[in-house]
């Protein structure tokens, strides 16, 4: 007898449906499964017979061939334990096939029968409903992950015998409740507040510029002057996530197997900072099997990169076109996998190998050379695609005992209020963000007055500006109009902008 349940696979982000199809027939005792499975796929045999025999099924004594369709696509992972059991018991009549119409299946099952959470639950919730499916049977550890899906009826289960008696009306689980994405913003937890940062009136205002417009941020000062702390302030100037943004959010981080278990919707920003001992693999993606790296977990929030650099060069050099293309594609014999890799790069590095260059604390103890070779660690190219640059320097006492600094939610009104402009100018334009515009976008919505041109034009003969620093420039300088309500890039605009653009004629 033939049965058919249906199942969800992943592929990097996205999710594909998998019919998982078993044939009970005579002949001598046989379990094979076909259609390109992984290991894990396969050892799924000894899982689902002793999962049935202790949940108080039978498992046939004859031949049993399971398919995963599309047979020409690899399946990875357990998720495919729970469809594989109950296509069995379909198809050996101990369960109604028609029970299972319908109803896409995901699920990994213990010796014993019991459901575990499973990777890429989100995906498949979102990829299902797109499909038009609209009921979804999953292990009740990864239900709250698509408790804000729309449309979606989720049956969050604990077994593989609960699952059976619900399938055949003896004991229905109840749905899951669907939870509205403003409630899930609501229980969110606090964050590093700005107004814990003493000093550092520069490099507040560049972090503020950054938030508002959504630049890559580099800070330059010696060890202990807040340049971390800084850094993880800034998710708490970022305004809030749209409820799409925290599907994708959510969706990357479950698809890499890195979301707790029980953990619902994210709602709040990301903050990645892998140690500088990161391999490139790790840091754009890769592997056999084409995960997703840093730079797109980190997307919708910030990648940090401390101690700059300390990061190999060649992996430095690697975040290069995924940071200028918004997207990085992993391609391997077997897997190739397109991921969004749009964050926030903020870097922070010591101006020497001893961190006291220019300190007036302590003197620097490195030679010229020392610091030359130190600084070209950090490729010309690299550093050119970061749009702020500020020095963080050593703190006087009396700032430190001074009060009354501005807190995180002040400055994010600001950047809430420019970034709302930048919303309605580029609605039309496929962009929401400053730091996104293109060559011709400049053009139209960043073009500086003429004692702003004069300025800007001035800065390229005396710095040796390159075309693409000077776009940055005009990026930097639209995001500080804004802040200011201006609806013209001026040239005090301009001026500001150059001043975090000065110390690369320093280097």
């Amino acid at each position: 007898m033939l049965a058919r349940v249906l199942s969800y696979a992943l592929d990097g982000i996205d999710g594909y449906l998998v019919s998982v199809e078993a044939n009970v027939s005579g002949g001598m005792p046989l379990f094979e499964i076909v259609g390109l499975p992984d290991a894990a796929v396969k050892e799924s045999r000894e899982r689902v017979r002793a999962a049935l025999a202790n949940s108080g099924f039978t498992m046939p004594f004859t031949r049993v061939v399971l398919n995963l369709a599309p047979a020409g696509t690899k399946k990875t992972g357990p998720v495919f334990d729970l469809p594989i059991a109950l296509a069995i018991l379909c198809a050996s009549g101990q369960l109604s096939p028609a029970a299972t119409e319908g109803i896409v299946f995901l699920g990994e099952l213990s010796m014993g029968g019991e459901l575990a959470a499973v990777r890429g639950a989100l995906p498949v919730a979102l990829s299902a409903g797109k499909a038009g499916y609209t009921r979804l049977l999953l292990p009740q550890q990864s239900a709250p992950e698509v408790s804000c899906v729309e449309g979606l009826t989720v049956y969050p289960a604990a077994s593989l015998a609960e699952v059976a008696r619900h399938l055949r009306g003896e004991a229905p689980i109840a749905p899951q409740p669907q939870q509205r994405y403003a409630e899930a913003v609501a229980s969110q937890t606090g964050k590093d507040d700005l107004c814990l940062v003493a000093g550092q009136h520069m490099a507040k205002r560049a972090l503020e510029i950054a938030a508002a417009g959504g630049h890559s941020l580099l800070m330059v000062g010696p060890p202990g002057t807040g340049k971390t702390m800084l850094a993880r302030c800034l998710p708490s100037l970022l305004p809030d996530m749209t409820f799409a943004e925290s599907l994708e959010v959510t969706r990357i981080h479950s698809a890499a197997g890195i979301l707790p278990p029980g953990a619902g919707l994210l709602t709040q920003r990301p903050f990645r900072a892998p140690h500088h001992s990161a391999s490139l693999a790790a840091l754009v993606g890769g592997g056999k099997d084409a995960h997703p790296g840093e730079v797109t977990l980190a997307t919708g929030g910030v990648l940090f990169l401390d101690e700059l650099p300390e990061f190999p060069r060649n992996v430095l050099d690697g975040l290069r076109q995924p940071l200028e293309d918004g997207k990085v594609v992993i391609a391997r014999a077997g897997a190739r996998s397109e991921y969004p890799a749009r964050a926030m790069l903020v870097a922070s590095m010591n101006p020497c190998p001893c961190g006291y260059l220019g300190s007036r604390s302590r003197a620097c103890r490195c030679t010229p050379q020392a610091v030359a070779r130190y600084q070209g660690r950090v490729s010309g190219p690299l550093l050119d695609r970061i749009d702020l640059r500020v020095e963080v320097g050593e703190v006087a006492p009396e700032e430190i005992e001074q009060g009354n600094r501005e807190t995180s939610a002040q400055v994010r009104a600001r950047v809430n209020a420019a970034r709302m402009l930048q919303q309605r100018r580029y609605a039309r334009e496929g962009i929401y963000a400053n730091a996104q515009l293109s060559a011709s976008q400049l053009r139209r919505w960043a073009e500086p007055d003429a004692a702003g041109r004069a300025l800007l034009a001035g800065a390229m003969r005396r710095w040796g500006l390159s075309m693409r620093g000077r776009d940055r420039v005009r990026k930097v300088a639209r995001t500080i109009a804004d802040l200011d309500g201006a609806e013209r890039v001026e040239a005090r605009h301009i001026a500001e902008a150059l001043q975090y653009r000065a110390m690369e004629t320093e280097a």
